[in-house]
């Protein structure tokens, strides 16, 4: 180990360290030392600064053999020679006392760690000595000689376990301090009544201006907060014990040339509490909020202004123009609601982004925690993490920045299936009703949103319920005309999927109902909701190109109406393939991430998952080493990322030099890059921040599984040439033929069910070399339809089909054909749910040949 940092530094950070500290010059001249380290040694700098180490502390008849100055120098020669660090476990140093009678020396033991600091180069510029008074272990050690083997035995390993405590508490110590350093929000902790700085990270030193904050009380540190309340609140939280939470404060700082800054912050002082109550010191906890602060107060005199603008025109114009001040109301909300969107949709990316390091990182603790009290407090940070992405969803929603996958649902299959769900999370004392009318049309949305939109309109008309009461879910048709476009400017012509949620409670009044949509707009009491329920439905309504509508009066209830798009298409059954098993991996990764902290998280769960990483922080980079000629097997590319080369061209390029490469992107705001319309292109893989180890874990396995069958696919069908003739003597009798017996005709009628052609062409051979009569389908409603026509042996399907999946069209096939035997295939590899699907199933996992093929054919041929 070796750091590369300025000297100047190490002095301001450890000058007032408890432990000893020496810094030697590379020829080992003593060039600086702590007070803690003069206290030790009971030297004073005068005496010993300037002169080389083992000139100021020779051997001597205090070294006896020079076992000590050996050993030490044996340590410095091998940082000199290596540049690593070394670490002496135990020294034998004698420590002068005066007495009367003169100085005495008292013998002490010790251990050290010589660490050498290089400069941008690798040149080493000195070397840091920290040493530790192991006296008393190396005491204990001697008397366990000494004493029964009983005792020795215990005392032996309390020792071990102090030591083991004291490793311990210095990985803690240094994990904390560089979680800190590596915080974007600003931290110190602060010692005593006074209130000294015994330890500042970066982002405090920045946002302060002072970088030399250790080791002064705050009064004399930063004058420049007298007056303001700061020095105070530090006082009230050391006497009281109890924390405090500051937001959006403004705080006067001072620059370097006399002038103050102003800054807005949120933050936190929290006491640090001994074992006995007492308060040791106060910790801060921050963040610099000035940008969003400023973004706030100009976005609310920008409405100001328009509203002062719209008003007086409204006033001229008020006999006359009664239907152009309701467009201009419209237009105002619209553009309020879409700058707030905007804003929203930033933080929400950022949001995610920082979850995905807290995410990370904790799952790799979880795997490698031993203590239960770890276990609970990981798992509840995890929960916590899931709280704050469902916030970052709800953000992203409002903000119709979320990837939306529409799919041609029934709104009645939904509501009855969400039956139970919405029972248990309303209470007994709810009254439920749900109204579907006859012959619903199909509507083109994002299942899981609208469940998430059902049940937010749910809950809210609970509380507005207080309880109790009635709540109506409607689902049926609708024409939207142009009479209710033409006063709905928002909304186009045509035909709609309308579902209303009615409740009995408390109602809204005209000015509650025109903010309802807007994010963190509440009327709970304070810490009863976020205030994001109705945006977030409002975001996604928008975003699939939808209406909603509130109808409300006071005491008379409330009426939530959505309008979502029709569509012709067939409705699409899909399949949760989120149990399926967490399977490692053995290929290589390229992960191009510009975000360093979420960069290694990512590859920290990658290689646990037991991948071979790349890295890049850029397209331009990662597209370096795609040239470089290294084997990569998936590129896993965040969406947003800096420099002139976009997401989407890194993944074209990168697939024009590698042409097996499969591609996944990750994001927390996908922005237009890969979603067009509101929707996900065509094609793309897309894992969204924050995401969990296992969802990584199948995300990767199936992109990478279903690219090397498609890649399997093509090798499969591509010509091989024939072999050139081998030369023959004029006498040689005719060369003997290889006999290569014929796989085993099946003779098997299989309905094959896959939507990728290639792969399907490829499959269809294999399934003929073995002697099977196959039909093929692209998708589940043409299997069944095929399945009506003739009768078959096997249904051979992929489990990941478009509408109808696999495992939905294997239930019905065999519901309707009982002897018909089912092979599933897929990039997952599920085997539990398939085979909770249908009993007895076989399965081969993307990607296959013909050897798995076989087998698994063979087994369906003999079943049980």
């Amino acid at each position: 180990m070796s750091i590369v940092v300025p000297e100047a530094d190490f002095e301001s950070v450890l000058a007032a360290a408890p432990h000893p500290y020496m810094l030697l010059a590379p020829d080992l001249t003593i060039r600086w030392v702590n007070e803690a380290y003069l206290h030790a040694t009971g030297r004073t700098r005068g005496e010993i600064v300037g002169l080389g180490v083992f000139e100021a502390f020779p051997g001597g008849p205090h070294d006896p053999g020079g076992e000590g100055t050996r050993a030490l120098q044996a340590s410095l020669d091998r940082v000199r020679s290596t540049g690593q660090r070394d670490v002496l476990a135990l020294i034998r140093y004698a420590i002068p006392k005066q007495t009367p009678a003169g100085p005495v020396f008292e013998d002490r033991y010790w251990s050290a760690s010589h660490t050498p600091l290089l400069d941008a180069q690798g040149r080493l510029q000195a070397i840091l000595q920290q040493t530790d008074d192991v006296t008393e272990l190396q005491t204990l050690k001697q008397e366990l000689a000494a004493t029964p083997a009983r005792v020795e035995g215990s005392m032996f390993r309390r020792a071990q376990q102090v030591q083991a405590e004291n490793r311990q508490l210095g990985a803690e110590r240094a994990l904390l301090r560089q979680l800190l350093e590596q915080a974007d929000a600003f931290a110190a902790f602060l010692r005593g009544p006074e209130h000294v700085y015994e330890i500042v990270n970066t982002a405090y030193a920045t946002i302060t201006g002072k970088p030399d904050l250790v080791g002064q009380p705050v009064r004399q540190a930063l004058p420049e907060l007298e007056g303001q309340g700061f020095y105070e609140l530090l006082d009230e939280v050391y006497a009281s014990g109890r924390p405090h939470h500051g937001r959006n404060v403004p705080v006067l700082l001072g620059n370097p040339d006399g002038s103050r800054r102003l800054r807005y912050v949120d933050f936190l002082n929290q006491p640090i509490l001994e074992a006995d109550g007492s308060v040791s010191g106060v910790f801060v906890l921050g963040n610099d909020v000035t940008d969003a602060v400023l973004a706030s107060q100009e976005l609310d005199r920008y409405r100001n202004q328009l509203e002062d603008i719209v008003a007086e025109r409204t006033r001229a114009l008020e006999d006359s123009e009664a239907e152009r001040r309701r467009t201009e109301a419209a237009l105002r909300q619209s553009q309020k609601m879409e700058a707030i969107g905007q804003l929203t949709g930033g933080v929400a990316h950022d949001f995610n982004n920082l979850l995905q390091i807290l995410s990370g990182n904790l799952q790799l603790l979880q795997r490698r925690q031993r203590e239960p009290e770890d276990a609970k407090r990981i798992a509840a940070s995890l929960g916590a993490v899931d709280r704050g992405a469902k916030l970052a969803a709800q953000l992203l929603a409002f903000a119709r920045r979320q990837p939306l996958e529409p799919r041609a649902i029934n709104l009645g299959r939904m509501l009855r299936e969400m039956d139970d769900l919405l029972r248990r999370a309303l209470g007994e004392a709810i009254e439920v009703e749900t109204v579907v009318a006859g012959g619903l049309w199909n509507t083109l949305t994002d299942p899981d949103q609208v469940q998430n939109a059902i049940l937010n309109l749910a809950v809210n008309a609970r509380d507005a319920m207080g309880g109790s009461g009635r709540l109506t879910i409607e689902a049926g048709n609708a024409m939207l005309d142009d009479l209710y476009t033409l006063r709905h400017t928002d909304v186009a012509p045509g035909q709609y999927v309308m579902l209303a949620v009615s409740d009995t409670g408390s109602g809204m009044t005209p000015e509650v109902v025109e903010k309802a949509f807007e994010p963190f707009f509440t009327t709970k009491r304070e810490g009863s909701g976020t205030g994001l329920g109705l945006s977030m439905v409002y975001g996604f309504v928008k975003q699939s190109h939808g209406h909603v509508k509130i109808y409300s009066e006071p005491g008379q209830g409330t009426t939530v109406r959505l309008y979502l798009p029709r569509t012709t298409a067939d409705e699409d059954v899909l399949t949760d393939l989120s149990a399926a098993p967490v399977e490692n991996g053995s290929e290589t990764i390229l992960v191009v991430e510009d975000d360093p902290v979420v960069q290694n998280t990512v590859i920290d769960l990658l290689k646990d998952l037991g991948y071979t990483v790349l890295r890049a922080s850029d397209g331009q980079s990662a597209l370096t080493l795609a040239r470089a000629g290294i084997p990569i097997d998936l590129l896993f590319t965040d969406v947003v990322m800096p420099g002139p080369v976009r997401a989407p061209d890194l993944a074209r390029q990168v697939q024009a030099m590698l042409p097996g490469i499969a591609v996944l992107f990750t994001s927390g705001y996908t922005e237009n890059a890969i979603v067009h319309g509101g929707r996900l292109d065509p094609g793309v893989n897309l894992l969204s921040k924050p995401y969990r180890r296992e969802d990584l874990a199948r995300k990767v396995r199936h992109t990478l599984n279903n690219r090397r069958q498609a890649e399997a696919a093509a090798t499969r069908a591509a010509p091989v040439p024939a072999p050139a003739p081998l030369p023959v003597a004029p006498d040689a009798p005719p060369p003997q033929q290889q006999q290569h017996p014929p796989p085993a005709r099946l003779g098997l009628r299989v309905l094959l069910v896959e939507d990728d052609p290639l792969i399907q062409m490829d499959c269809e051979d294999m399934l003929a070399a073995l002697g099977c009569r196959v039909i093929a389908a692209r998708d589940g409603r043409a299997a069944l339809r095929e399945l009506g026509r003739g009768s078959f042996d096997v249904l051979f399907t992929d489990i990941g089909l478009p509408g109808i999946s696999g495992l939905e069209l294997a239930r019905q096939a065999v519901l309707d054909h009982p002897a018909l035997q089912v092979v599933f295939a897929s990039g997952f590899g599920p085997r539990d749910e398939a085979r909770q699907a249908v009993p007895g199933a076989q399965f081969v996992t993307k990607p296959y040949g013909p050897a798995e093929l076989e087998a698994a054919m063979r087994r369906a041929a003999r079943p049980g």
